[in-house]
């Protein structure tokens, strides 16, 4: 481990020599995961991208992408976009990236089961704003909003997230 890997523990999440508070998964942390379980996974884990909303704010590093309308998170298994990015019209189960609430206006993209996802071993595990301390989430990493804007900000495609 390096300072620059973000090192998911129970006392918080660690980066560049800080601890940050956050919330996992409600199933809490599996080294067994599947779709829909509400887990987060355990292991080591890249940050292959980053996804904001600029019509809530500006972007938090050069690489980021923005949210668009009609962009969303394929979830559906079965499908050949399982565990990728997609647009409407899509007809499989899906999940909408430009919510109404701030949940996903800024999203650090994992590796997990990606790019070839294989079918029900589950999708979608962001580093994502927590709704609020201690409520968990469906197994992504949550954290508050000027935290996770901080960490975006000195973050790298490639950065590891190592979950224990």
């Amino acid at each position: 481990m390096t300072p620059e890997d973000m090192v998911l523990t129970p006392l918080g999440l660690r980066f560049l020599g800080r601890r940050f508070p956050c919330t996992i998964g409600k199933g809490g942390i599996t080294s067994d995961k599947r779709e829909g379980d509400g887990a987060t996974p355990r292991g080591v884990h890249r940050i292959v991208g980053m996804l904001y909303r600029p019509d809530r704010m500006a972007a938090p590093a050069p690489w980021a992408l923005p949210i668009r309308p009609g962009d969303l998170w394929s979830d559906a298994s079965g499908d050949a976009d399982y565990n990728q990015m997609v647009r409407v019209p899509y007809t499989p189960s899906a999940e909408s990236l430009r919510r109404a609430d701030p949940l996903y206006d800024l999203i650090l993209l994992t590796d997990w089961n990606w790019p070839d996802a294989k079918a029900g071993l589950g999708s979608a595990i962001f580093v994502h704003q927590q709704r609020r301390p201690g409520f968990p989430t469906e197994g992504c990493i949550g954290l508050r909003r000027d935290d996770l804007r901080w960490i975006a900000a000195r973050t790298d495609h490639g950065t590891r997230l190592i979950v224990r």
